[in-house]
């Protein structure tokens, strides 16, 4: 959110998208670090995509400590990466590059991670996946190793788990309410063959 603005102003000037979405990641890592209790994040979150000024959403973080954002990679590439869904649909499939942490957000919406084809940026990819009546799939190759950490109210988060020293590690945390996040080891899909 921009800070350049006088305090008098910033409460009556229009939030845009990118504002609300930095504020629903606040919200997040808060909740993840025990600041706030189910029920207090969730009234939060919802608040956050009616908010229409800056004084809205600051009233939501207002009593929180708030972490400093991470460094950014130091290969240049981006240490982390959001994939947003809000009563629609998302998707991170095929070749791509999988960053440190990917902060997944559905609400009213659905997410595919699929990291089969995937190129790993770290060691570790910390994938917190928060879905909000909205599904969140992830699905990683064999060979991968892989944690889950997170936890279902009155919603699922499949837990599954593989070891695999030396491989590339996944950890999948976050929060499902009234919705599902699942986590699938799965072999990549075969390249199709053009019928002659």
């Amino acid at each position: 959110m921009s800070d350049h603005l006088p305090d008098r102003d910033r409460s009556r000037i229009r939030a845009a998208d990118a504002d609300r979405n930095l504020v629903a990641q606040l919200l997040s890592d808060a909740f993840a670090n025990g600041q706030l209790t189910v029920t207090e994040y969730d009234e939060r979150t919802a608040a956050v995509y009616r908010a229409k000024t800056y004084g809205e959403l600051d009233v939501l973080t207002g009593d929180l400590v708030l972490s400093p954002p991470p460094a950014r990679a130091p290969s240049g590439g981006s240490a982390n990466d959001r994939v947003i869904a809000i009563t629609s649909g998302a998707m991170r499939k095929g070749e791509w590059t999988a960053a440190a942490r990917i902060d997944a957000f559905a609400f009213w919406g659905g997410i595919e991670l699929d990291l089969r084809r995937a190129s790993f940026s770290a060691e570790e990819t910390t994938i917190n996946c928060v879905a909000i009546m909205g599904g969140i799939e992830v699905t990683v190759p064999p060979g991968v190793s892989v944690e889950v950490r997170g936890m279902g109210i009155m919603g699922g988060f499949e837990h599954v788990s593989a070891a695999h020293p030396g491989a590339p590690r996944v950890v999948v945390t976050g929060f499902a309410f009234w919705g599902g996040v699942s986590v699938e080891i799965k072999d990549p899909d075969k390249p199709r063959i053009a019928d002659a």
